[in-house]
């Protein structure tokens, strides 16, 4: 019978395949060996930089000051010391500069290997495989058996940022994780999740999954080092780092290679959601490095798409670029030295057509320009494009898009490939399912009353009741959002004024061009149907803006559109907490290209679509978040499905429309019926769970029910579902029942420490099997957004103590919490606020609610910051710890959301303990402090 092969043997196998490309095998046991390996290794790197002062070494004093250089700040800023040059005093006073990575020339790096390097943290942990470069460790590979599923390995290293990493493992750049026949890779970013690691693969889009193939590829010492040096980007907006996926690095080594060896132009062909934005940036941040180059321009189709990139370029590199707000500013910003500058496709084309501009300009034209065009598929065939590259003289240029223009969908047009030459690379939207980097589509079909003419009042009534009475189902209760495609500005109207008179519980907003900001859209809208006066269709944008107004507490106006435009834009992103949402938007083209929002899950289409218009709609649904959103959903209105077949055909080239269109209902429903029934075959009544004891029953138990959870949250979003349904053989009170017994054992086992423990070498091969240490509970599915502060507010407001049903209905409150994934730690917080603002003071509760007095909310800010304080008190004295510091840890988290780490490192080194232990007391108040705020912090 054969083995498994064991870790040891994946292990080995990888050094020896590292050791053949020139990695240096080093042997290091624990920390005092790194930072002696450390010092070596930055000598050497430096060893020309040393040499001009007479050097060859660094004093202990010298290297205590790069040592303490290295210590400080968060892996974020840590990343960017990697990238710096350190000025460095000698003993004697003069100044060296020490280089940590050589960013340019990436191949003349010191590569070398270590395995089972032992680090001290709140555990003893051992890690599989290390990549130093220059000393430094960048790179950290963590191995499992095969057959042991990807995400344990990817766990692992979730709690090693828990329990371990410190020192110079702060500096890891990339994780790698592998089985053995599945390998993937990611950047040092703790809150990324785990769709958010990646494939390598060829420029083809073939992955290298065996560890031999990808460790033959990505290692090779100058890709790897290229790819921290150069496609590593450090996002200032989230202060995180990313790592370019594959399909992104090929792209713009593609670009690349043709500025540096030829004048051809090309386009890049990746599927809209794929991450366009970072790819264009780092292809302009990178031409703009070439010497040759004197300007790179990213031009985008409308203003808001300006503003939008130059925000998105921002976070990525502050400074980096410069926009323009007007054309006389594109004017400045061509002469000045800046390289890279956004501008749009029509203050370019005022600039070079008008001579009042373009005799500004007689001197770049002559200079070498390189122009990258966002989503090159619309406004790149008309007479702007022509006048724009007819007025350069030594111009290239590249487009991006999703949705190119073909023979089929070109309407008698140009191609894109006839305007901007031969493709240099694709990610098709089939690549980008298949990789999780973006999700499949649920497309449905609503036809109600066929007889009905498409623009009578009953069907567009139908239609929006249709809309708000599944609304819910569609958007899980709210915590998602969803736009409204319809024909033209006037159906707009109509429908909006339908909505309004249904007195819809959901936020319904509106927004489309008129003639005060007309664009090339306008004819795309319909703007030109049913407006014989344009001040018509801006009084009426004006009354939809009134009720945005009275909705949001803004004064927004038609005078000041972009500001009213920005502000939907945030509130359709869901991003900012003190912002109330936007739930559904009516458009006519507005945000159906360009526009992406994660917490956008849901479109309604009632509007004639096709190839790239219908792919690019359908592609604002579909953007990666969590577990929970699982596809985007498309209802049609309208009799789509040859056009959507069509378009899905056309822009995968022509593979099965299954691997890209969810299946139906039928299906969905089948699979899961056949998963409960094997479930209940196994645990036929709820109240067996309780006897399990051991952990491999417990973890039996969980993967079986985590399936179930999976399958019913895809099949909920289903406008055929029903939780009533009779065919189904568990009933939905079994589901909840064991719903409860699932969130108990998630919660017990999270009220524990985290099990990270050094495997000692004789264990080899022989791993434990899987413990709930590695399993992901996907809570986000068993946690719904409306189950926040304010619906618990509103049920107690509700109470009434003197009634007979008070205690069911008290306890009814806290069951609703106890069944929410996140709500459910609070349960205990609120049951004492009823006691004390309810059970203790019957008679103030009662009168206070019927003289309208009571302020609930205000009471229990009061009362959970109360209690927050105590426990804070609490834990202070239980660890003997300066209690201000701990209220000052918690201060800035309230503020920032960020965990600063150096107020609790401070406040512990006055306590005198030893290094290992002032770790160890570091990790346990910060698990605990973590607990505080997983129980007092509400949005």
């Amino acid at each position: 019978m054969a083995l498994t092969q064991s870790e040891d043997a994946l292990e080995k196998g990888l050094i020896k395949t590292l050791t053949d490309m020139a990695y240096e095998y080093v042997e290091i046991h624990e920390e005092t060996n790194l930072i002696s390996n450390f010092k070596r290794q930055l000598e050497k790197h430096n060893a020309k930089e040393l040499a001009q002062h007479g050097r060859t070494e660094l004093t202990d004093n010298e290297f205590n000051k790069v040592m303490l250089y290295l210590e400080g700040g968060t892996t974020f800023e840590k990343a960017k010391k990697l990238r710096d040059l350190l000025p460095l005093e000698l003993d004697n006073g003069q100044r060296v500069w020490l280089e940590f990575l050589n960013r340019h020339k990436w191949c003349q790096n010191e590569f070398q290997v270590s395995n089972q390097i032992t680090l001290e943290g709140r555990r003893q942990c051992r890690y599989d495989v290390t990549i130093l470069i220059n000393g430094l460790p960048l790179v950290q590979i963590e191995l499992k058996k095969r057959g042991v599923e990807l995400k344990q390995a990817y766990n692992q290293v979730q709690r090693y940022h828990k329990t371990s990493f410190h020192g110079l493992f702060n500096y890891i750049q990339i994780f790698v994780i592998s089985n053995g026949v599945n390998t993937r890779y990611f950047a040092n970013n703790p809150n990324s999740g785990y769709k958010f690691t990646f494939n390598w693969t060829d420029r083809k889009n073939n992955p290298f999954n065996q560890l031999s193939l990808f460790a033959a590829e990505f290692f090779d010492p100058c890709t790897l080092g290229k790819i921290i040096s150069k496609y590593i980007v450090l996002h200032e907006g989230d202060k995180c780092m990313m790592v370019l996926r594959p399909y992104q690095y090929y792209a713009v080594e593609e670009i690349l290679n043709r500025v540096v060896n030829s004048n051809d132009n090309g386009y890049i062909w990746h599927t809209t959601g794929a991450g366009k934005t970072l790819t264009s940036f780092k292809a302009a941040q990178l031409v703009s490095e070439i010497d040759e180059i004197d300007k790179v321009l990213f031009v985008v189709d409308r203003h808001d798409l300006d503003t939008q990139t130059q925000a998105e370029y921002e976070a990525f590199e502050p400074g980096a670029v410069d926009g323009t707000d007007s054309t006389k500013e594109l004017i400045q910003r061509l002469g000045s030295d800046k390289k890279i500058i956004i501008t749009t496709i029509q203050k370019l084309n005022c600039a070079v057509t008008k001579d009042y501009y373009n005799r500004h300009l007689q001197d770049v034209r002559d200079k070498k320009v390189v122009m990258i065009f966002d989503e090159c598929h619309r406004s790149h065939f008309g007479e702007s494009h022509k006048n724009i590259v007819h007025f350069f003289n030594n111009l290239q240029i590249f487009g991006f898009t999703g949705t190119p223009i073909f023979v089929e969908n070109s309407k008698n047009d140009r191609t894109t490939k006839e305007i901007f030459g031969n493709c240099l690379h694709k990610y098709l939207i089939k690549d980008a399912i298949a990789d999780d980097n973006v999700l499949g589509f649920l497309v449905e079909y609503y036809t109600g009353n066929a007889d009905l003419d498409l623009e009578s009042d009953s069907r567009m009534r139908e239609v929006a009741r249709f809309i708000l009475n599944n609304f819910n189902k569609s958007t899980f209760d709210g915590e998602y959002n969803a736009l409204f495609a319809v024909q033209s500005v006037p159906m707009l109207l109509r429908y909006y004024k339908i909505f309004k008179g249904l007195n819809p519980d959901i936020k319904i907003g509106a927004i489309f061009t008129y003639a005060a900001n007309g664009s090339q859209d306008d004819e795309a809208t319909g703007m030109n149907r049913g407006f014989a006066n344009p001040k018509v269709a801006a009084d009426e944008m004006q009354e939809i803006i009134d009720d945005y107004n009275k909705t949001f507490g803004t004064s927004h106006s038609v005078e000041n559109f972009g500001l009213y435009y920005d502000d939907i834009n945030k509130r359709m992103k869901k991003k900012d907490p003190k912002m109330k949402p936007l739930d559904l938007l009516l458009v006519v083209g507005m945000f159906l290209t360009g526009f992406d929002a994660k917490k956008l899950n849901t479109l309604y289409v009632d509007k004639n679509l096709e190839y790239h218009g219908l792919l690019q709609a359908f592609s604002r649904t579909n953007r990666v978040l969590n577990e929970k959103k699982r596809f985007g959903k498309v209802i049609c209105f309208r009799d789509l499905k040859s056009n959507v077949d069509a378009s899905i055909k056309l822009f995968s080239d022509n593979n099965p429309i299954e691997d890209i269109v969810r299946p139906p209902f039928k299906d969905v429903k089948r699979e899961y019926i056949e998963k409960t029934e094997q479930f209940l075959s196994k645990y036929p009544n709820v109240d067996e769970i309780d006897n399990l004891e051991s952990e491999n029953d417990k973890v039996a138990f969980v993967l079986a029910f985590r399936d179930i959870i999976k399958k019913h949250a895809e099949m909920q979003i289903y406008e055929e579902y029903s939780p009533s349904d009779i065919s189904f053989i568990m009933t939905e009170q079994e589901f909840q029942d064991f719903r409860s017994k699932y969130l108990d054992i998630a919660q017990n086992f999270g009220s524990k420490p985290a099990k990270v423990a050094a495997e000692p070498a004789a264990a080899y091969g022989a791993e434990p099997e899987t413990t709930l240490d590695d399993i992901d509970f996907c809570l986000e599915l068993l946690h719904s957004d409306v189950i926040n502060v304010a619906y618990i507010l509103a049920l107690i407001h509700d109470l009434d103590p003197a009634s007979d049903d008070y205690s069911e209905k008290r306890r009814e409150i806290l069951d609703t919490m106890i069944r929410d994934a996140e709500m459910r730690s609070k349960a205990e917080l609120i049951d004492g606020f009823i006691s004390e603002n309810v059970d203790a003071n019957q008679d103030e509760f009662r009168r206070s609610k019927a003289d309208g007095t009571i302020d609930l909310e205000s009471r229990l800010v009061d009362y959970v910051r109360r209690a927050k304080d105590r426990a804070v008190e609490q834990l202070a004295a239980e660890e003997e710890i300066d209690q201000t510091a701990l209220h000052k840890f918690m201060e800035e988290y309230d503020y920032l959301h960020r965990e600063k780490d150096e107020i609790l490192q401070d406040a512990i080194k006055k306590k005198k303990l030893g290094l290992k232990q002032r770790r160890s007391v570091f990790n346990r108040i910060l698990q605990k402090l973590r607990k505080i705020i997983e129980i007092y912090n509400w949005e």
